[in-house]
């Protein structure tokens, strides 16, 4: 480079630098500054040598990023540093202990958990992606600050793509639709995440975003004057309440309108709301609800509102912390037109996120909405059980769901995603009742488990110490949290029964005179057609491999000639692979509805599901039950056509499936006796209830119980505890 340019970058460079200080959210003190041109000297002396892709010097990255934080996110002098010195550690002379030495533990801790992210391998693979994301959650437990900077560091390299190879671009861009733009919007960063997805489309799919941004500038015109007439409508009544307002448009982004346009089936005119109109409202903290609810009542004077469509989010804020009141209306020229109210205030929010929050709190009030997301995600990540692919399942799912409000019985508000059941609500007050959970009330009355909640309800929960997770309670939850807690408890369930069973097996082995060395459990392994030694303990522990099995084994084991041939043939190549501390999910089984019955059924040519999809069952007139994938491409329109045909399907283990048993008891009645009964039943912790029916005759009683169980062997001990019982005369099965 000429001295010229170079003289030319370095005056740009102290023009950046100053913009910083001067757009910067928070009131900056002398310390503020004085930390922040440190960071600045460090970065550019640490950055001297390097230049982007597009040839420009590099420390102008971390400056953009640093303003996006200093700026548009809001964040403090520490988080600024931060992002000056973001990339210091990874590409530069400089170490982690230079900048502790030199900025303090904060500012060493984030800079860590930046470099952390950045040095993850990626590739296409999406459970090595999973898992990556996963760990670059976990940094969240050092500091929430890691990933708000690293949004900011992902907005600017998107802004600036262009001098990149396409495949590196489109890579780029899906990971940030997969994980940046649902980060940005959980963090309510309302701005960044739209920014981040209409990029994102930009580099996805090049022509479609092409073609709908030249669209909106050519209709821009059309629009403007649209909001005109909407605000010359209403604008002499609000004048006349003498309050201090703006009216403005909002165009939909390109993003969202790709997504109406693919939804919908739909063209770009088609789409109606592609803009709404945002009502901006000075007010002191006093009236704020009640200016908000006045403009709503001056604005459906005028235009009448879909009263399905409100959504008041000022008397109970997103979790996210936004705050508005938004209806949409029947607007001019017969237009559904989305309207936001906001105070400055909340507007702030919406465009800023937490930042916002600190400015209207006391100074050195905690944040408690961030702090409680934090917690709750916390939960999530911290549990190892679940596997990384489920885990960005939920996480995703968790992130974009819609809320609802519900109440304890002490009046507490909870949030929670829609569709959430009774059960979720016990995992969201605490993990411990959630997994006591023995029954639950809504408005005082006693509902299943798997009871949708809707905005509103109070929700109680019976808890009880004997009460414990089974595999139907998944079927009841649809929350991240719940789902996990529920896996890890089912996971411990069965650790405990291996543990029992490996001592089980060690001594039905040594009455055949067989030693359990690692050999033999091997050949166990190989024999059950098992994956794992956790396997095999388990189905012994369960009673599913009993005594005649073993027997059998011993047997073929004898038999010199056939062991040596199941071990070179069916023997695994790795012994290691079988030592291995997990459960194998072995789906070989279709069951269908709620009882989990066994019928003939049909796989679907349109999607071809296989053993461990999700599916459902669909009853044909004349082809019997076919088989979809949930996601199959017809399954919406036979879901919304022909809903009264589907049934419940899920794939199971048959190797560890349970029987449902009926037992018919008779006796003498007395004081306490149905007590006794079902105590001996719910004590049992390998039996399952599902139906209980006493009548008394003259004395006679007659009872029928309905038992789910793993095996015989523990229906036949069930019924021999009940005989003890004083006063049972019979008890035999249906």
């Amino acid at each position: 480079m000429t001295e010229a340019a170079l003289e030319e970058e370095k005056k740009q460079l102290a023009k950046e630098y100053k913009e910083l200080l001067r757009i910067s959210y928070r009131l900056l003190t002398d310390e503020d500054k004085k930390l922040i041109r440190s960071a600045f000297d460090v970065a550019v002396d640490a950055h001297k040598d390097q230049r982007r892709k597009s040839g420009e010097a590099y420390i102008f990255h971390p400056l953009a990023v640093a303003k996006i934080v200093a700026s548009e996110i809001g964040l403090d002098a520490t988080s600024i540093a931060a992002a000056l010195l973001h990339d210091v550690v990874e590409d530069t002379v400089y170490t982690l202990a230079d900048i502790e030495q030199m900025f303090g533990e904060t500012v060493a801790r984030i800079v860590d958990g930046l470099t952390k992210i950045s040095n993850m391998p990626y590739d296409g693979d999406v459970s090595l992606q999973a898992e990556n994301f996963r760990k670059m959650l976990l940094t969240l437990n050092e500091d929430i600050r890691v990933i708000i900077i690293k949004i900011a560091d992902r907005l600017h390299n998107m802004q600036t793509m262009d001098s990149m190879p396409s495949h590196k671009q489109v890579k780029i861009a899906s990971e940030t639709l997969y994980i940046y733009a649902p980060l940005a919007h959980r963090i309510g960063l309302y701005n960044i995440k739209t920014e981040l997805e209409d990029l994102g489309l930009k580099y996805t799919e090049p022509e479609v975003y092409d073609d709908i941004l030249s669209k909106i500038k050519e209709s821009k015109e059309e629009q403007d004057a649209y909001i005109k007439a909407f605000t010359n409508i209403i604008q002499e009544s609000l004048d006349q309440e003498h309050l201090n307002y703006q009216i403005k448009g909002r165009p939909k982004s390109i993003f969202s309108i790709r997504k109406k346009m693919m939804a919908q089936n739909v063209s770009f005119d088609e789409v109606y709301d592609k803009f709404a109109i945002r009502i901006i409202y000075k007010s002191d903290a006093a009236n704020e609800k009640f200016l908000a609810w006045k403009i709503y009542s001056i604005v459906t004077d005028h235009f009448r509102p879909n009263p399905l469509r409100l959504r008041d989010w000022i008397s109970s804020p997103k979790s996210t912390g936004y705050e508005a009141l938004h209806i949409t209306v029947m607007g001019p020229k017969g237009r559904w037109v989305e309207v936001q109210i906001r105070s400055e205030r909340m507007h702030e929010i919406a465009e800023k996120g937490y930042a916002a929050h600190y400015k209207y709190k006391n100074k050195g009030a905690d944040d408690g909405g961030l702090e409680d997301w934090l917690n709750k995600l916390q939960d999530t990540l911290e549990n190892s059980e679940i596997s990384a692919v489920d885990f960005v399942k939920e996480f995703k799912l968790n992130l974009y769901s819609k809320e609802i409000f519900v109440f304890s019985p002490k009046g507490d508000l909870y949030s929670l995603p829609k569709h959430a059941t009774a059960l979720d609500f016990a995992f969201q007050v605490h993990t411990e009742i959630g997994l006591r959970t023995r029954g639950t009330k809504v408005n005082g009355k006693l509902v299943p488990l798997s009871h949708e909640l809707t905005s509103g309800d109070q929700v109680e929960v019976l808890t009880s110490e004997k009460a414990k997770p089974s595999a139907n309670w998944l079927d009841y939850v649809t929350t991240g949290r719940a789902r996990s807690k529920i896996k890890s408890s089912l996971k411990e369930e069965q650790k405990q029964i291996a543990e029992e069973g490996k001592e089980i097996l060690a001594r039905k082995l040594k009455s055949l005179k067989i030693t359990l060395d690692e050999k033999t459990v091997n050949q166990l392994v190989v024999y059950f057609k098992l994956k794992t030694s956790l396997d095999l303990f388990y189905r012994v522990g369960a009673g599913i491999i009993d005594n005649p099995k073993l027997k059998d084994f011993a047997s073929s084991r004898s038999n010199a000639f056939v062991n040596f041939f199941k071990n070179r043939i069916r023997r695994p190549n790795d012994p290691e692979e079988i030592n291995k501390e997990e459960f194998t999910e072995k789906y070989d089984q279709l069951v269908f509805g709620k009882e989990e019955e066994k019928l003939d059924y049909k796989m679907s040519h349109c999607c071809n599901p296989i053993p461990g999809d999700d599916v459902f069952g669909f009853v044909t007139v004349n082809d019997g039950i076919k088989v979809h994938k949930q996601n199959c491409p017809n399954a919406l329109q036979l879901q919304s056509n022909y809903s009264y045909r589907i049934m419940k399907a899920k794939w199971i283990d048959s190797t560890k499936e349970e029987f449902k048993a009926q037992l018919i008891i008779t006796g003498i009645d007395h004081m306490g006796l149905v007590n006794e009964v079902t105590k001996v039943v719910s004590n049992n912790l390998h039996i399952d209830m599902r139906g209980v029916h006493f009548d008394s005759d003259d004395g006679v009683f007659t009872g029928k119980i309905t038992v789910v169980v793993k095996n015989k062997s523990i229906l036949n001990d069930l019924v021999n505890r009940i005989k003890k019982i004083n006063g049972i005369d019979k008890v035999t099965r249906a």
